[in-house]
């Protein structure tokens, strides 16, 4: 029974660590060796199957990479499209 009163929050936590990770490497592409180290390369493996969901529908324009910006949009959607479903299971359950 209490377990259902963490859900939400290993959802939000799990959703606000991508968003982070998705933030830094957006920055670690403005500092090419911040790609090539280890860390980077984790955080690339991590997100870059992610990312290249937008990046086969939204090309950059002059040289600007604006898919970042649609995928943090779009997984806060998925956020709180989840989490409404959640609330809206328990409620039926209870």
């Amino acid at each position: 029974m209490y377990l259902l009163e963490y859900v939400p929050s290993i959802i939000r936590w799990g959703f606000y660590i991508f968003q982070i990770l998705l933030i830094i490497y957006i920055l670690m592409s403005w500092v090419p060796q911040a790609k090539d180290s280890p860390i980077g390369i984790t955080i690339e493996k991590i997100v870059d199957p992610y990312l290249s969901i937008f990046r086969r529908f939204i090309p950059p324009i002059a040289m600007i990479d604006f898919s970042p910006i649609v995928a943090i949009f779009a997984l806060q959607l998925v956020e709180y499209g989840l989490l409404t479903v959640w609330f809206w299971f328990v409620s039926l359950i209870l």
